[in-house]
């Protein structure tokens, strides 16, 4: 138990300091994306959407708006579709690039988030969950993540959460570190971004 709340409060403190670093170094290119969406879409420069936590604690998750405004509420809800006309010009970049993601930076700070775990769950996920997957909540969800480097949007969510589980049983900080590497070459490669048509027959996280 000991040594599980100092990796945990290593894992905090890397937080931090990491979150801290980024948002600085990548301060340029922040203001610009926010510049571009303001500039080329009417609404709100970011998107914030109620996400599950640790332990299924609700928190706001923040991100670069690359949809429409009230996009959820039309069309497809929830699910995008590949050449969705609710996603704004500005957003297909942001999404292919996953810098739509970077604001989460801000949810790192606030100790909601990691930049490395499980990817925050849909509210909807937890009454879908069994007793099993219930413990990728364990975690603090993630900016990125195993199941991020290991196949992202191309795997169903039941798919994911097993990668999820995988890496909640095998934490370490060397496997935080591997995938933080892995993370840079996959957003370079841009592999794993395209989701499968068939995601909303077969899947049964997908809310449609």
């Amino acid at each position: 138990m000991a040594v599980m709340r100092e990796n945990q409060l290593f894992k905090r403190v890397l937080d931090l300091l990491g979150a801290l670093f980024l948002l600085v170094f990548l301060s340029p290119l922040l203001i610009a994306v926010a510049l571009a969406i303001i500039l080329t879409s009417p609404g709100e420069v970011f998107f914030k959407q109620q996400r599950l936590g640790l332990y299924g604690e609700i928190f706001w998750m923040c991100k670069f708006r690359s949809m429409v405004p009230n996009a959820v509420n039309q069309g497809s809800g929830m699910f995008v579709e590949k050449d969705d006309p609710r996603i704004t010009k500005v957003g297909r970049f942001l999404r292919k690039t996953s810098i739509d993601e970077l604001p989460q930076l801000l949810n790192v700070l606030r100790g909601e988030m990691s930049l490395v775990g499980p990817r925050p769950a849909p509210l909807h996920h937890l009454s879908l969950y069994d007793e099993r997957q219930r413990k990728r909540l364990n975690v603090k969800p993630g900016i990125t993540g195993w199941a991020q480097v290991n196949g992202r949007l191309a795997l169903y969510w039941p798919e994911r959460i097993e990668l999820d589980l995988w890496y909640v049983e095998h934490y370490s900080t060397w496997l935080d570190l591997k995938i933080l590497f892995k993370t840079v070459a996959v957003v370079l490669s841009r592999h794993g971004g395209a989701a499968r048509e068939d995601r909303k027959n077969v899947d049964p996280f997908m809310k449609l």
